[in-house]
């Protein structure tokens, strides 16, 4: 499923009949920070984001595929972006958003699902090694600190000990009023099912609330973004939150100015520009990070895209980030400075930039961050002046 295409209705007989169902009890005060995560599954390309345009070797590599600089939107005059990034250069403009190059998790090889893991998982490399969630260590941390999980199931990034609640579209239509009547009877007396009832409708209520009866209706980046906010900025609603973004895997097909990966690029872009809309009021309290399990092939392939790689890029923007950088050691795109002679080769670790955010924004010290929220991390320390 598309993760852009969602809609606000929850099927509530089913969350009912769940004892997983996470208590709805969030606690949000006037100056609470806001986190999005967005998380974009199926290994983003960084090279055709964030494009190295001053790198001697880039257009070689990237032959049918190559944005020249003329097309692009100027950062640094070294990098540039893809065209289709207007908000985000904006926010860059304003100094409302970094740009992390050539970073990526502790991950080394090209599966996409040992890498979402290890992405999510905040662990030294090991897929299988941990079992819940970096993002959810750390709203453990926080007192009163909850979580949403925008999609059909909890990911693992938040998968844990703290207080997560899930919004995500309904397979079934809507439960009709008599229906919750009858579970309301079937479950009256029993303290789990009836609170989790409770808890399912509760959710639906602050959507409706803020949106309207149809508003989730609309199945695009609109529709993501404005229940985000909804949840987020309703009276107890959670202060950090992540979304699952597919279809970021483009061996074919993957287009230059225009095509797939310009597409996926303005929708990104779309839901930037609506959050920053809709969170305007705690606009300097927020910060959006969006992140990936891995980077592409610096070179293109026979089917004109990109196989899986290594190295890529982070962003972090809001009114809360200290922006206006491109922030890389950067590797350089010659053969043999390539990661085994193929990727942009990472000189940054992820969870260095997580942990500069996460310490910054949301107050966290350095023991916690290497110890529990990133275990055994000491030797990545976190990457400084992110916040302003």
């Amino acid at each position: 499923m598309n993760r852009f295409l969602l809609n606000r209705r929850m099927m509530l007989a089913g969350l009912a009949a769940s004892s997983m169902m996470p208590r709805m009890a969030f606690a949000k005060g006037a100056k609470d920070k806001f986190l999005i995560v967005l998380s974009l599954r199926g290994a983003m390309d960084g090279l055709h984001s964030v494009i190295p345009v001053g790198d001697p070797h880039y257009q070689g590599l990237r032959g049918s595929i190559a944005i020249s600089a003329d097309a692009a939107k100027p950062l640094d005059g070294f990098f540039a972006l893809h065209p289709a990034f207007d908000f985000l250069h904006k926010a860059y403009q304003t100094k409302e958003a970094l740009l992390f190059h050539a970073i990526a998790s502790p991950y080394r090889s090209r599966s996409h699902f040992d890498g979402q893991a290890v992405l999510d998982n905040g662990g030294n490399g090991n897929p299988d090694l941990i079992r819940d969630g970096w993002l959810n260590r750390a709203i453990n941390l926080i007192p009163g600190g909850s979580g949403l999980a925008v999609g059909q199931t909890v990911p693992l990034i938040l998968r844990g000990e703290g207080e997560v609640t899930s919004w995500g579209p309904s397979l079934l239509p809507d439960t009709d009023p008599a229906t919750i009547e009858r579970l309301s009877r079937l479950y009256a007396g029993d303290p789990v099912f009836e609170m989790s009832l409770q808890r399912a409708m509760e959710t639906d209520a602050l959507t409706k609330q803020a949106m309207g009866e149809d508003a989730g209706n609309n199945r695009d980046t609109d529709a993501v973004a404005n229940n985000v906010a909804s949840l987020m900025l309703a009276d107890g609603g959670p202060r950090i939150a992540v979304v699952e973004l597919d279809r970021w895997d483009t061996h074919a097909n993957q287009g230059g100015i225009k095509g797939k990966l310009a597409t996926q690029f303005g929708r990104l872009d779309g839901l930037l520009r609506i959050l920053a809309q809709k969170f305007a009021a705690q606009w300097s309290n927020t910060a959006i990070v969006v992140i990936t399990e891995f980077g592409r092939t610096a070179a293109v392939n026979g089917n004109a895209g990109t196989d899986h790689g290594t190295g890529s890029v982070a962003m972090a923007l809001g009114g809360a980030v200290n922006g206006g950088k491109v922030m890389t050691d950067w590797p350089g795109l010659a053969k043999n400075n390539l990661f085994e002679g193929r990727d942009l080769n990472p000189t940054s670790d992820l969870r260095s930039m997580l942990k500069g955010v996460l310490g910054d924004h949301l107050g966290l010290g350095n023991a916690a961050l290497s110890q529990d929220v990133f275990p055994d991390s000491s030797a990545i320390k976190p990457m400084r002046d992110l916040i302003g």
